[in-house]
Formats: structure tokens, C-alpha cells, sequence
């Protein structure tokens, strides 16, 4: 079959490269482009996609699949077209995926990214062949642990969890349980097993603090349990350091707490940081709380073929580098279905009409964050009406004083205090004076009556 010229690429890109000649570069695209999707080697086209041709004879091109045959372990043969292009001759090698990975070119790796070619580190080969094996780190046995190693109660509570949630049925003896969700194989246990249910920690860190700046810590701890105890401790450090807001409402009073932000959204991020990371790698899970930022980093980057660009669309394909753990933790109703958790944060932070959620791929890990502009105070909306004055640096009481007025327009000040929990009249009179002095209130009626507020 020959090319058509119209289908000649403009430029390089994941799954194109331009070579003016064959040589071991050729091979070496040819074995990044099999780790993915596949791609094409334009031969006799240059970087800028000038084509300058080339002098094919009889036995060329396949001289050149059998040198791309030799090279490579295992072997790939591309196919290859030629064509003429202003009179000029071209070649291209073409590659699909490959179902064993990754390939080596002289021993050596390498992953396509953007329009080059990079080595590949000894953690992403190991990664690529457990993938290409359907296999996962944590289906592996455990070193020198066995069976005896594991709580009983902690995996009695596990398996009524499961069995409330309906997903499965796991009755009769626990190490039958077990093996039916492959956990253990008799006496021999699994790295998942390990981390779920073990008697003693780890060593896999959570290291989570509150920050005032970069290198300001306020607090921090250092967590290090079994997986669902981490989850339940990790969440219960993060509320106690981040802000609540209090909706009051109403007569009779009722108020509502709004924190700052999703809490859904947050234990979401807890458990991918915990479920995706790698435990192959020695660094631990970072949780940094800043005033008004929360930044989740786990070890491991993006697993299989999944991109950044993927993730934020809302029909992704997942891939489970922990298989065992992810189930574990469906299983018991702590994460939906495969691949939908980064659609429920987005769905969580639609509430939050200030808040961002960015994240990307850095050096030795995938780094998640939630930032926002203006402190959500109210169940409806945004703080409307609430200035920068006020919003940013404000202390809780003129938030819910402002907030009493706003929902009780002609509230008198003795009203309010009842409202606030008995407030002082004179640290009312002082936040008053602060609402007004920001033309937030105003104060309408006689001295003789007292008088009452409104927005």
C-alpha cells in the first residue's frame, strides 16, 4: 500500500517522528511508541518536516525491519509503507501497542513524551511488566509474613462492612473469606492483606501539616497504620484543622456548619492518595494545609495509559496499579465504581463557586489541590454582598453576625445576642460598629425604641 500525501503529519507528536535517515534512534522511537497507543517513523523527513527523500534499494526497507528485529527484546516487526513525495522517496515505520512491556532497545526503555523520547526509571519498568501481566504489586506474597501476622478483629470488622454494604457475601471462616477475595492463598499473605489488616504498622507515612507559609508549620503528624485506620485519621486531622463557618437561620434557630472545604471531596483525595499510590516507592503520602489551600502528593505517577488530559473529562478509562486494595476498598462502599472519583470531586466543588481543582504530574509523584478566592459562608452561594474586607481575613464572629442580619432583616440588637449564644453587648456593639464602618448593615428606627439592623 502506498502513502497518500495528504496523509503526510505537519509536525512530531506522541505518536509521530520525523528521521532524514534509519538509524538506532528510529528503533529507539519505535519501541516508546510501542509502550502506548503505537505510532509512525516518517524516514527522509526532517525536524521541521522539510522531506529531503531518500535512496531505497531493493533490500532496504527489509534490511531495516530485521535490524529493528534483532535490536529489540521482545522482538517487534513494524510494518512499512513508501511513497514519493515531489518526487522524492520517503518510508514510514509503523508500530501498535504492544501487549508485553515494555520493549528494550540494548537492554534499555523508554517512553514516549510529547514529540521525544525518554529512558524509562527501574520503578516504571516494574510497574509496565506487572501491568502487561495483569498483575499488581500488592497481589504479590509478603516477606518473611504469614497469616499470624494479621489482626482478626480488624479483619472481622472488614468483612461486616462488606456484608452491610451488600457488594458481596463473605460468610463462614475467615481465612475461606479471604481467599475468596484473593487476599491470602492459606497461610501465605498478600502486600494488600499486609496493609489492610496488619497487627503492626507498616511503614508507609502519612505526613500531614498545617501551614501558615512554605516553611511555617503550625502542626503537623505523622501517620502510620493500617490502610482503613489512616483513611479514618488522616480525615479526622484535616477537619480539626481547617475552617467552619456556622449558617444561622431563622427563629427558632437552627445553624448549619459549612466547612471550608468539601468534606466528601476531601476524604475522595485521602483515599486515592492511599488506594493509587506506590508502594514500591519510600516516599511518603504529604497532606499541606494552608490557609486557604489543601495540597494532597502521593509516590507514583499516573498508572497505564492515563493522562492528565484524561482525568479532566468525565468518561476516563481507569487503571488500578493496586488492584487488591482498590477492591478492598469498593468492597466496603468507601469508593464507587472504578474511575469516577475525580467526577465526584468536581461534582462536590460546584457548591464552592471560588474553589480550583488543579493537579499534575511532578517529579516522583502526582501532586492534587484545592484552593479557592473567598471562604464559602453560606448553604446559598458564595457570600454575596460580602466584601474583601470582610472576607478575607474576617474572624468568625462578624461572619455569623453578618449573616443573623442577613437572614432576620429588622433584628434589634438584643435579638441578636440571643441568636449568638448570648454574645456580649459590648463586643456586639464593637462588630456592629465594624459592619457598618464596611457598609455591610445599616441601622434604621429611633434611639427610643433601640432601633434594629438590616443589610
Amino acid at each position: 500500500m502506498r502513502l497518500k500525501e495528504c496523509a503526510l503529519p505537519v509536525s512530531e507528536s506522541d505518536q509521530v517522528e520525523f528521521k532524514n535517515s534509519f538509524n538506532d534512534e528510529v528503533i529507539v522511537s519505535l519501541v516508546a511508541f510501542a509502550k502506548t497507543k503505537g505510532g509512525n517513523v516518517y524516514i527522509g523527513i526532517n525536524d521541521s518536516g522539510s522531506v529531503h527523500g531518500l535512496d531505497i534499494g531493493k533490500e532496504t526497507i527489509q534490511n531495516w525491519i530485521n535490524e529493528v528485529k534483532n535490536k529489540t527484546q521482545p522482538s517487534i516487526i513494524p510494518d512499512a509503507e513508501s511513497t514519493r513525495i515531489d518526487g522524492k522517496s520517503i518510508v514510514r515505520l509503523s508500530i501498535n501497542e504492544f501487549p508485553v512491556k515494555p520493549v528494550a532497545f540494548k537492554g534499555r526503555f523508554f517512553k514516549r513524551i510529547k514529540n521525544s523520547n525518554h529512558l524509562m526509571s527501574a520503578i516504571e519498568i516494574s510497574d509496565l511488566n506487572l501491568q502487561s501481566l495483569q498483575l499488581s504489586w500488592d497481589s504479590y506474597p509478603t516477606y518473611n509474613k504469614s497469616f499470624n501476622d494479621l489482626d482478626l478483629f480488624k479483619i472481622d470488622k472488614f468483612i461486616e462492612k462488606v456484608n452491610n454494604t451488600g457488594r458481596f457475601s463473605l460468610h463462614g471462616v475467615t481465612k475461606d473469606n479471604l481467599e475468596k477475595i484473593k487476599l491470602i492463598n492459606g497461610d501465605t499473605i498478600t502486600n494488600a492483606a499486609l496493609l489492610l489488616f496488619s497487627k503492626e504498622t507498616v511503614g508507609y507515612n502519612v505526613h500531614i501539616g498545617r501551614f501558615k507559609t512554605t516553611s511555617l508549620i503550625i502542626d503537623d503528624k505523622m501517620l502510620n497504620g493500617t490502610l482503613f485506620e489512616t483513611v479514618e485519621e488522616t480525615m479526622r486531622f484535616i477537619i480539626a484543622q481547617i475552617k467552619v463557618a456556622f449558617e444561622i437561620k431563622g427563629m427558632p434557630t437552627s445553624r448549619t456548619e459549612i466547612f471550608e472545604y468539601p468534606v466528601p471531596a476531601l476524604r475522595e483525595m485521602v483515599l486515592n492518595s492511599l488506594i493509587h499510590r506506590d508502594y514500591m516507592s519510600p516516599v511518603d503520602v504529604q497532606i499541606k494545609i494552608y490557609d486557604n489551600k489543601i495540597t494532597f502528593f502521593n509516590p507514583g505517577c499516573l498508572y497505564g495509559n492515563l493522562t492528565i488530559e484524561d482525568l479532566k473529562k468525565d468518561y476516563y478509562q481507569a487503571y488500578t496499579r493496586n488492584k487488591l486494595i482498590a477492591e478492598a476498598f469498593y468492597l466496603t462502599g468507601d469508593v464507587e465504581k472504578y474511575g469516577s472519583g475525580f467526577i465526584r470531586i468536581r461534582d462536590e466543588i460546584k457548591l464552592y463557586p471560588t474553589m480550583r481543582f488543579d493537579f499534575k504530574e511532578i517529579p516522583n509523584g502526582f501532586l492534587v489541590e484545592l484552593n479557592y478566592k473567598k471562604q464559602k459562608i453560606s448553604s446559598e452561594g458564595i457570600n454575596e454582598g460580602i466584601n474583601e474586607g470582610i472576607n478575607e481575613g474576617i474572624n468568625e464572629g462578624l461572619q455569623t453576625l453578618f449573616i443573623v442580619i442577613r437572614e432576620n432583616p429588622g433584628i434589634q440588637t438584643k435579638n441578636i445576642s440571643v441568636l449568638l449564644n448570648n454574645r456580649p453587648l459590648k463586643t456586639l456593639e464593637r462588630q456592629l460598629s465594624q459592619l457598618i464602618k464596611n457598609q455591610r448593615i445599616i441601622r434604621k428606627g429611633s434611639n427610643k425604641s433601640g432601633g434594629y439592623w438590616c443589610c
